[in-house]
C-alpha cells in the first residue's frame, strides 16, 4: 500500500447535529483500526467501538483506509446534538516489515513503511502540541524536569529562578482566596485601622475600666435628678451635724487638692462629653462582653505591631491599589511563566521595539516575504552559483543572440542528440543521434535508426532521385551517364559509361 501523507494534524473534533451518522476523516490512516473515536457528552468520554457493520450509536463503521485524502466514520445510530466527536489516527510505533539482503527489492512495501514513518511522527508532532512546553526563544528553561509530586503543594519556580518545586501550600491560597472580600473591605477602612493602632493604649484602659463606666451610663437618670427640687432638699440635709462632720473631711489637704483636679476646665468639658446620650450608648456597647474580648485581643503587642505597620502610609496605599486591581492581579498570576519569560528577554524587546519602523515595513511586504521563504532552496541555489551569473552576465550580448533565435536552438536541440544508446522517444524523421558506444552517427528515417557511412568515391549519388550516375550506399548506380541493359531472353547485362556530353560512349559486357 502506498499512499500520500499530506500535512495534516491527524485529529479532527466534531459538534454534531442532531441524528448525524457521518463523520469526515481528513487525514490518510492505513488500517479501519488505525483510527480511535471519542464521544464526549455532558462531560463525560467514553471510546465508541469499531464494528464493520455497526448495529448500535456506540458503534461505527470505516471508509478510505490506505487512501489518500482520508475517508469517514458512520456511526450505527444518530448522533445526539451538542456532543463531541474526537477522531485521531493511533497507529503503533513499531516497525512490522524487514527487507531481505538480496533479491528483489520490494518497492511496494518500502513506500508504505515510510508512510507509516511519517505518519507515526504526525502523531508525536500532535501529541506534543497538547504537552506543556518551553518557548523556542526560552534563554533558561532548557533541561526542566519536574520534582517529586507533594500533595496539597502548587508547583511554583524556586527563589534562584532556576527550577521547580512543590512549596507553596494550596490551603494557605485557598485561605487567602476565601477572605479576598474581607481583604477588599479592611483596604477600605486602612485610615480607620491606622486611628486604632494609634489608640491602642487607650483603648485597653478603657477595657478594663468597663465595668465602671457601665455603672456610670447605669446611673444617668440619678446623676440627672440633681438639679430637681427634691435633690434641693436632699443637699439642705447636708447642714446637719453629721453631714457638716463629713464635709470637715473633705477640708484635708489631699481631697482639696483632688477636688481642685477635678474643678479643671478640661476636666469638666471631659466630663460633660461623656455625659451626652451618645457617649453614654457607645460606652454601654463597649462595656459588652464580645467588645471587651475583641477589645483586649487589639491591645495584645503583636496586633498593635501589626496595625501600626498597615497604618502606614505606603502600606495602606498599596493593599488599596492592589485591591482595586485585583482581577488584574488574577490574570497576570495565570501567565506568571510569560512574564518571567518577557522579563528574561527586556533587552531583545527592547531592541525590537526600537526597529518598529523596520518591521513595520516587512510587515507591509509580508506577501512578497512569505513568496521568498516558499522559494528558499531556488534563492540558495542561485547564491551558490553567483560566479556563474556573473559569467552569464558578461556575455550577455551572445546570451541575447542566443535567445532571438530560441525557436532555431530548440529545433537543433530536438533534431539532434547524443547517447550511449540510440533514442527510443520524441523520434521524428530525419533526427540525428551520435551513439557514442559505437561511435557512430545515425538518421531516424522514420521507422527505424540507419547508420551513415563515409564513401571515398569521386562522385557520389546522393538519393535514388538523383539522375546523375555515381554511388549510393557504396554500390554503383545508373545515372544519365551510366545505364544497365539486359539481354536478350535473360542474357547477360550490358554497362554502358557515356561521356559527360555523352560524345563518347563504352559498353561492358557484364557476364
Amino acid at each position: 500500500m502506498s499512499i500520500t501523507i499530506s500535512d495534516t494534524t491527524p485529529r479532527v473534533q466534531y459538534t454534531a447535529t442532531s441524528s448525524q451518522t457521518t463523520f469526515s476523516v481528513p487525514f490518510e490512516f492505513f488500517n479501519n483500526a488505525d483510527l480511535v473515536v471519542v464521544k464526549t457528552a455532558s462531560g463525560t468520554d467514553t471510546t465508541l467501538s469499531y464494528n464493520a457493520s455497526p448495529s448500535s450509536a456506540t458503534q461505527y463503521s470505516v471508509t478510505g483506509a490506505g487512501v489518500s485524502g482520508g475517508g469517514s466514520i458512520t456511526l450505527g445510530g444518530g448522533a445526539t446534538a451538542d456532543d463531541v466527536y474526537t477522531i485521531y489516527r493511533n497507529l503503533a510505533i513499531a516497525r512490522t516489515t524487514d527487507f531481505s539482503a538480496s533479491g528483489s527489492f520490494p518497492v511496494e512495501t518500502l513506500n508504505t513503511e515510510l508512510d507509516k514513518v511519517v505518519a507515526m511522527s504526525q502523531q508525536l508532532e500532535r501529541d506534543l502540541k497538547f504537552s506543556p512546553r518551553a518557548s523556542a526563544t526560552t534563554s533558561n528553561t532548557f533541561d526542566l524536569t519536574f520534582p517529586n509530586l507533594v500533595a496539597n503543594k502548587i508547583l511554583s519556580v524556586n527563589s534562584a529562578g532556576n527550577a521547580l518545586e512543590f512549596d507553596q501550600s494550596i490551603t494557605d491560597v485557598s485561605t487567602v482566596a476565601g477572605i479576598s472580600s474581607n481583604i477588599t473591605t479592611v483596604s477600605g477602612i486602612a485610615s480607620n485601622v491606622t486611628t486604632v493602632a494609634g489608640i491602642a493604649s487607650n483603648i485597653t484602659a478603657v477595657a478594663n475600666d468597663s465595668t465602671d463606666i457601665g455603672a456610670v451610663a447605669g446611673k444617668a437618670t440619678e446623676i440627672g435628678r440633681l438639679g430637681t427640687a427634691d435633690a434641693v432638699a436632699d443637699l439642705a440635709l447636708l447642714g446637719t451635724s453629721d453631714v457638716v462632720a463629713d464635709l470637715a473631711l473633705l477640708g484635708t489637704s489631699d481631697v482639696v487638692a483632688d477636688m481642685a483636679l477635678l474643678a479643671n476646665a478640661d476636666v469638666i468639658s471631659d466630663m460633660n462629653t461623656l455625659a451626652t446620650s451618645d457617649i453614654i450608648s457607645d460606652l454601654n456597647t463597649l462595656a459588652t462582653s464580645d467588645i471587651v474580648t475583641d477589645l483586649n485581643i487589639l491591645a495584645t503587642s503583636d496586633n498593635v505591631t501589626n496595625m501600626a505597620t498597615l497604618g502606614a502610609s505606603g502600606v495602606v496605599t498599596n493593599i488599596g491599589t492592589v485591591a482595586g486591581i485585583s482581577s488584574n492581579v488574577t490574570t497576570v498570576a495565570g501567565i506568571s511563566s510569560n512574564v518571567t519569560t518577557v522579563a528574561g528577554i527586556s533587552s531583545n524587546v527592547t531592541a525590537v521595539a526600537n526597529d518598529s519602523t523596520d518591521i513595520g515595513n516587512v510587515a507591509g511586504s509580508i506577501s512578497n516575504v512569505n513568496t521568498v521563504a516558499g522559494s528558499i532552496s531556488n534563492v540558495n541555489t542561485v547564491a551558490s552559483a553567483n560566479s556563474n551569473i556573473s559569467t552569464v552576465a558578461g556575455a550577455i550580448t551572445n546570451v541575447n543572440t542566443v535567445a532571438s533565435n530560441v525557436s532555431g536552438v530548440n529545433s537543433f536541440a530536438d533534431r539532434y542528440r547524443v547517447d550511449s544508446s540510440d533514442p527510443s522517444s520524441s523520434l521524428d524523421a530525419g533526427d540525428l543521434a551520435f551513439n557514442t558506444s559505437s561511435n557512430v552517427l545515425k538518421y531516424y528515417d522514420g521507422s527505424a535508426w540507419q547508420t551513415i557511412t563515409a564513401d571515398t568515391d569521386v562522385k557520389t549519388k546522393v538519393s535514388s532521385n538523383d539522375t546523375t550516375a555515381g554511388f549510393l550506399n557504396g554500390k554503383l548506380v545508373a545515372g544519365d551517364n551510366v545505364t544497365f541493359t539486359e539481354g536478350n531472353n535473360g542474357g547477360n547485362e550490358t554497362l554502358t559509361i557515356a561521356s559527360v556530353d555523352n560524345s563518347v560512349s563504352m559498353a561492358i559486357a557484364l557476364g
